[in-house]
């Protein structure tokens, strides 16, 4: 009975570590539609300060591409992870003129070159220093850029834009790390965590 017991609190620890880790790259974003000035010039600035017309969280890496019916739902759709929270009636109108705003935290160590794959434009701002700067609508793209600020977890802004036609594809693999839930919730679960792991290692060796 005892072996029964201490199987289970294994299992639940382990669980409960495999929901820390699970909420490690959780991202959250905003789609704002029918904005042509701010798909063409995908910056912070150009951000709407009004409500989004989706709400949605994703996973790390952040790997979106439209298909033949490019629209909303299928781009998100197409990323593994992604959980729409506001919005779903929006999820079948077009890609055309949507900006994209995805803000979490993000661990970096200073030197760390990585690539970001966008078709339109795209800006990243790292505790508020921008890392790629490349606005515009272009075709699809690869854009390298080596982060160059201090090592450590630091608050992060990716702006995406989608105009001017079909396809629309974003790409970006960073050491992303959890915006969603707060810090405390999620040290709280893991202290419990490792706490019932310990109990059940030191009742295994006894």
């Amino acid at each position: 009975m005892k072996s029964n017991c201490m199987y289970y609190l294994a299992a639940i620890a382990a669980a409960s570590l495999a929901t820390v880790c699970a909420q490690a790259g959780l991202v959250e974003g905003s789609i704002y539609e029918n904005d042509a000035t701010g798909a063409g010039d995908a910056t912070p600035a150009n951000v709407p300060a009004g409500a989004p017309n989706v709400t949605f969280t994703t996973v790390t890496p952040i790997d979106f591409a439209s298909g033949g019916a490019y629209t909303i739902g299928e781009f998100l759709s197409s990323g593994s992870g992604s959980t729409v929270l506001t919005g779903a009636g929006e999820l079948g109108n077009t890609m055309e003129n949507t900006l994209f705003n995805f803000l979490g935290n993000v661990s970096v160590i200073s030197g760390q070159t990585f690539t970001a794959g966008h078709d339109d434009g795209l800006t990243l701002i790292i505790d508020g220093l921008t890392v790629i700067s490349a606005p515009g609508p272009t075709g699809f793209i690869d854009t390298t850029e080596t982060y160059t600020g201090p090592t450590g977890t630091f608050p992060f802004q990716l702006v995406y834009g989608e105009c001017c036609g079909a396809p629309a594809d974003l790409a970006i693999d960073l050491p992303l790390v959890s915006s969603v839930p707060d810090s405390g919730s999620t040290l709280t679960l893991l202290g419990g965590a490792l706490t019932l792991a310990g109990m059940v290692t030191r009742r295994f060796r006894k």
